[in-house]
């Protein structure tokens, strides 16, 4: 009885001497590390941060924001854009800290740490080569501040301390009043100042993944919401000069992803999915210009042109969040354990990038045609472009594994891009096979299926024993192949995996592009001149050679704009998206003469080595085409 009343007295004496601040109850280990952003008072394109880690008792720790964040394989270096850190004492007083790298700041005496606090610069106005490379992060990874919106992809605004990476989030976002804002972020709260001038918005994160997971649009966007399913779409668009509409582009969208979740059936692995739009003014020199998107678990960010036509941007919207979307299936569902425990700091790397990036966009690819969207033909020229593309593009020869598992370095970096062209094929190889072995009654999309029950989002699977495991449950043929063409370095037999469905290779005239002819460039850069001119495939286009260009012929002008070797890649970009029924005027220079071509687009056609269906292919053959290409 004494000891007990002698402990209860001890205790209460602690609590007393120490006022009114609980230090039971504020430990950085115990609670939520609190961040706050200004989006109200920005300055220079600055945002400012404050982090609350809570109380410290140790007395060293380091902060850090992100050198790679997952979905990029490449090194993006956040820290680079943190400016004017100050560490703050109880007090309010300035604390010596140290920065270890480009990245990660170390406090020696953190026990007395109360807040962190700096000044974020954003990526956007700072592209010159559209995240290509390691200068700046690709696009869709990166963040915009501008007085009517700001991106925050939160990897490159809110860091983590090495020691609390699990612990959970609660993120405070003060913002004007008339800024939409979407999130996937659970909210928790949200209050109006009392000017009417600002609102807060809290949200809460379970841990730093879902920090960096879930982007977050502010600004004069526009929103739009449907139903997939049981999946809830939310669609948020901001286009700078209001060239298009979320309330345009939902149509394209729930058209889409209707047809996909028909195509994925029960591989459903959230209730909601965010797809966040920005539409680029390319006239502005400090627009965004790496195209694409980024995917998280259950959200996508998104960077196109504003500038491109409607049918142009819905074409591309469909390829893009196609394949963003997919990856609900993988690696939300199934993932490795270098996925599901990433190190930002210091990040090793699967050796399935065939599966996370090759599986999505395979399926993304084969959805259209399985759904009806586009027809067989364009399907098989699109098969033909990435087979013609990783071919020439790319070290057919290496293997696959090796470069996922070696992403950073060269010269796996520099074949990065093939897991979207080999990638994809190899998929597709893995989905024929499995027809064919079980009379088209198993798929790629089964074995996702049985892959995604066995782990799902919360079980990384062991990196080194997925192709033993995929063997075990399919076929020893399936096993064979990724041995020997994924792991091995064995380039793909493509005639002998297109003979089961009955197809093979022939020439015939195929639609293709205004830049293109089939995948090979029509264009190029002539140093000398410092120009771009056609070369001599573009005889074999069809609507250049009826306008009457010529190889050698320099690009003066297209639709008003000057061409040259600085903005070639901004102006041929629009050029690529072209479609039919586009009112062009081109100015080619031929020596000392101006040939003007101003005329309406027409599908245009060249000669080109693609996927015919073979007529004398077998009924079985026929057979399991059909199940591969129509269910």
């Amino acid at each position: 009885m004494f000891k007990k009343l002698g402990l209860y007295a001890f205790t209460l004496g602690m609590l007393v001497s120490c006022g009114p601040k609980n230090l039971s109850n504020d430990l950085a280990v115990s609670n939520p590390i609190k961040a706050h952003l200004d989006l109200v008072n920005i300055q220079d394109d600055k945002v400012t941060v404050t982090i609350d880690p809570g109380r410290f008792v140790q007395d060293t720790v380091i902060y850090r924001l992100p050198r790679v964040v997952q979905g990029t394989y490449a090194v993006s270096d956040f820290g680079k854009y943190i400016e004017e850190v100050k560490a703050l004492d109880y007090d309010g007083n300035e604390m010596e800290f140290n920065k270890v790298d480009t990245n990660s700041w170390m406090l020696t005496s953190a026990k007395n740490l109360d807040k962190i606090q700096y000044a974020v610069n954003d990526t956007f106005d700072q592209e010159v080569d559209g995240g290509i490379g390691e200068e700046v992060p690709f696009s869709p990874s990166g963040t915009n501040i501008e007085p009517k919106q700001v991106m925050l992809n939160l990897h490159g605004f809110v860091g983590y301390f090495d020691n609390l990476k699990n612990n959970s989030y609660q993120i405070d976002i003060t913002s004007p009043t008339n800024f939409n804002y979407t999130s996937p972020l659970q909210e928790i709260q949200s209050a109006q100042s009392e000017d009417g001038a600002s609102k807060s918005s809290t949200f809460l994160a379970n841990r730093y993944f879902d920090v960096t997971d879930n982007p977050m649009m502010f600004g004069e966007t526009e929103v739009e919401e449907f139903m997939v399913g049981d999946i809830k779409i939310v669609l948020s668009v901001f286009s700078p000069n209001g060239v298009h509409k979320a309330s345009e582009m939902k149509k394209t969208m729930e058209e889409m992803m209707q047809a996909q979740k028909k195509y994925l059936g029960d591989l459903n692995s959230t209730p909601r999915y965010d797809i966040l739009v920005y539409l680029s003014d390319t006239q502005k020199e400090d627009a965004p210009k790496g195209f694409g998107a980024l995917e998280h678990h259950t959200s996508t960010v998104v960077v196109l042109p504003e500038q491109m036509q409607p049918e142009a941007l819905a074409e591309s919207m469909i390829d893009v969040v196609a394949h963003e979307f997919f990856h609900i299936v993988t690696p939300l569902s199934v993932h490795s354990e270098d996925v599901h425990y990433f190190d930002y700091n210091n990040p090793t790397f699967s050796k399935h990038l065939w599966l996370y990036e090759g599986v999505t966009e395979y399926f993304a690819q084969h959805f259209q045609v399985y759904e009806g969207l586009i027809d067989q033909e364009k399907f098989y020229v699109r098969t033909m472009e990435k087979i013609n593309t990783s071919k020439s593009s790319y070290d057919d020869t290496m293997s696959f594994t090796q470069m996922s598992e070696n992403i950073l370095e060269n010269p796996y970096k520099d074949n990065y891009a093939n897991v979207y062209m080999k990638g994809s094929l190899i998929g597709m190889c893995i989905d024929i096979l499995m027809r064919e072995h079980s009379n088209g009654n198993r798929s790629l999309r089964s074995l996702m299926g049985e892959l995604s029950t066995k782990y799902g989002k919360n079980k990384p699977f062991v990196d080194d024993n997925l192709i033993a495991e995929i063997t075990a449950m399919t076929y020893p043929e399936v096993g064979e192949f990724l041995n020997t063409n994924v792991v091995g370095t064995t380039p793909i037999d493509y005639d002998k995996i297109f003979e089961k469905v009955g197809l093979h290779f022939g020439e015939a005239e195929v639609e293709t592009n205004y830049i293109q002819n089939a995948g090979n460039l029509i264009v190029g850069g002539d140093p000398i001149k410092q120009a771009i001119k056609f070369n001599e495939l573009v005889a074999e286009n069809s609507f250049w050679n009826d306008n009457g260009a010529k190889p050698d012929d320099i690009f003066k002008s297209i639709d008003g704009t000057e061409v040259s070797l600085a903005n070639a890649n901004q102006v041929f970009g629009d050029v690529l998206t072209w479609k039919p029924g586009r009112e062009i005027e081109v100015v080619l220079l031929r020596g000392d003469d101006e040939i003007v071509i101003k005329t309406t687009t027409t599908p245009t056609y060249t000669k080109a080595t693609t996927l015919l269906e073979n007529p004398n292919a077998t009924e079985t053959q026929k057979q399991l085409r059909s199940a591969w290409l129509k269910g």
